[in-house]
C-alpha cells in the first residue's frame, strides 16, 4: 500500500487503520452520523506482504502451518472441477433423461432443441456446438458429482466448448477409470473452512462450494495413461500414484514405513488411499479448522507431517471411515433406521424455508426433529446437527430436498436421504473422534 506523494522516490509503505461495528443497521447509522473519520476510535494493522490485508488476522500460528505440505504440492497434477456452462441442458435427473438428450442432440436441429428444452433464444449458439460436439465426437453418458450427495446424469465427450465449456479433460479422464479423488478449494470467500469431499467419479466445479470465488479443484489419487485418445472405463487398468515421491519419501521417512503403489496388507508399508485418508481425517479435525482457519482461507490446504506411527493409522482409520460414509459405501447403511412412517404422494412440496417449513424439532432434550417434505409425510428422528450440517456451502440435508421441490421421492431417494443423514450423523461424531487422537 503506498502513499502517493507526486515523487516516486518518496513513496512509502502508509499505515492501515481498522474499525468496525456490529449490531443492527439503524444503530450502525446513528453510530456513523455521530463519529467522523477523527473520532472513530481505529485499530493499526500489521498489514503485511503479499496479501495485504484489510481486517485484522491472526498469523500466530504460520511458523507451525507452514511446515506442512501444501495438497496442490503432493498432488502432481490437478485442475477446477468441470465448468459445464449449460447445466440447465447438460445436467440431468436420470440416465434416462440423458439418453433421450443423447437421441435430440444426434438427431434434430438447433431450434428444434431450443424449443423442446423451453432454453433461452439467446443460447442458440451453444446449441449449435452441443449438436456438432455430439456429431464430431464419441459421446458418453456419465454420472457426474453434482453436489455434495447428489449424483445427476451428463453426456461427457471431453472437447472444450462443446456439449460443455470447460470439460477439464486433462483432470477428468483419470476420474473414467477406477479413481477417487479429493475436492477443496484454494479460498474461501464466505464461511470458515469446511470445503472437502471426495469423488469417485467426474465431478462439477461448484461441487463442494457455491460461491464463484471458491470454486473446488479435483485431486486424483491415481493418474491413468491415454490409449488412443479417447478414454472409458474398459481401455487401462494401469496407473500410477498421483503423488509427489519427494514429499511422500519425508511422510514414510517419518513414520518409519515402506510406500507402496497399491494397498497391502501389512504394517511395514503404506499405499496411496492411506494418505488420502489421512489427509481427509486432518481435514476434518474441528481443532485443525478453528486453529488455521485464517490460512485455510487464503491457500489450499497445508497438512502436516505425520511422526507418530501409531496415531498416523488411527486417523487412516477415522478419515477411511468418513470416506466409506461420505461415498456411501459404508456397513453402517446396511441397516439403515430412519424412520418414514406416513404413506403417501411422496411429492416435496415444502420449500424449507420460515414459512414452508422443513424441520420441525419435536424431541427438544435430544435435538431430534421432524423433516417434512409435504403436509404430510416427513422423516422422524433426524438429529438438527444433521439438518443443519455443512459441506463446503451446502447444508446437504437441506439442499438435497430443495432441490427436488416439485418431485416426487421414490423408494430409491427415499433410501438415499436415509443415507445422507446417517452419513451426516456419523461424520460430526468421527469428527470429535479425530480430535481425541489430535492432529500433529
Amino acid at each position: 500500500i503506498f502513499v502517493k506523494t507526486g515523487n516516486k522516490k518518496l513513496n512509502h509503505l502508509g499505515k492501515v487503520l481498522h474499525s468496525e461495528f456490529y449490531g443492527k443497521r439503524d444503530n450502525k447509522y446513528e453510530k456513523l452520523i455521530a463519529n467522523s473519520l477523527i473520532s472513530i476510535e481505529w485499530n493499526t494493522l500489521n498489514s503485511n506482504s503479499p496479501n495485504f490485508f484489510f481486517i485484522d488476522k491472526n498469523f500466530n500460528d504460520k511458523e507451525s502451518y507452514e511446515k506442512g505440505y501444501r495438497v496442490d504440492d503432493l498432488f502432481i497434477q490437478s485442475n477446477a472441477g468441470l465448468a459445464t456452462e449449460f447445466d440447465e441442458l447438460v445436467i440431468k435427473n436420470s440416465k434416462k433423461e440423458a439418453e433421450e438428450l443423447l437421441n435430440d442432440l444426434s438427431n434434430k436441429s438447433a431450434l428444434e432443441i431450443l424449443s423442446k428444452y423451453h432454453l433461452n433464444p439467446k443460447k442458440i449458439g451453444k446449441i449449435d456446438n452441443a449438436v456438432k460436439d455430439i456429431i464430431k465426437n464419441k459421446p458418453v453418458i456419465l454420472s457426474i458429482d453434482y453436489r455434495p450427495f447428489d449424483s445427476k446424469f451428463t453426456i461427457y465427450t471431453g472437447v472444450s466448448n462443446g456439449l460443455m465449456g470447460r470439460p477439464r479433460n486433462g483432470i477428468m479422464k483419470h476420474m473414467l477409470h477406477k479413481n477417487l479423488a479429493l475436492l477443496t478449494c484454494r479460498q474461501q470467500t464466505s464461511f470458515n473452512f469446511q470445503h472437502v469431499f471426495l469423488s469417485n467419479k467426474i465431478s462439477e466445479r461448484c461441487s463442494v462450494s457455491l460461491q464463484t470465488g471458491e470454486v473446488n479443484y479435483v485431486f486424483p489419487l491415481y493418474l491413468y495413461p491415454d490409449s488412443n485418445g479417447q478414454e472409458n472405463m474398459e481401455q487401462s487398468t494401469a496407473r500410477t500414484p498421483n503423488l509427489d515421491l519427494k514429499i511422500v519419501e519425508q511422510i514414510a521417512a517419518g513414520l518409519g514405513l515402506e510406500f507402496v503403489a497399491e494397498k497391502e496388507e501389512g504394517d511395514s508399508t503404506f499405499a496411496p488411499i492411506d494418505i488420502l485418508d489421512y489427509i481427509y481425517a486432518v481435514l476434518h479435525s474441528p481443532a485443525y479448522r478453528e486453529k488455521y482457519k485464517e490460512f485455510l482461507k487464503i491457500d489450499f490446504p497445508r497438512i502436516p507431517f505425520p511422526t507418530d506411527k501409531e496415531k498416523f493409522w488411527e486417523l487412516v482409520r477415522i478419515g477411511g471411515e468418513i470416506r466409506e460414509l461420505h461415498l456411501l459405501e459404508s456397513k453402517i447403511f446396511d441397516n439403515i433406521n430412519l424412520n418414514f412412517p406416513i404413506e403417501g404422494s411422496g411429492e416435496v412440496t415444502r420449500k424449507m424455508t420460515t414459512k414452508s417449513i422443513g424441520f420441525e424439532l419435536t424431541d427438544k432434550a435430544n435435538s431430534l426433529g421432524k423433516v417434512w417434505i409435504n403436509d404430510l409425510q416427513y422423516f422422524g428422528d433426524v438429529p438438527l446437527f444433521a439438518w443443519e450440517f455443512y459441506i463446503g456451502g451446502y447444508q446437504p440435508a437441506q439442499k438435497w430436498l430443495k432441490d427436488r421441490h416439485g418431485r416426487t421421492l421414490g423408494y430409491d431417494d427415499v433410501q438415499h436421504y436415509r443415507k445422507i443423514i446417517i452419513a451426516l450423523t456419523e461424520t460430526a461424531r468421527l469428527m470429535q473422534e479425530i480430535d481425541k487422537v489430535g492432529v500433529e
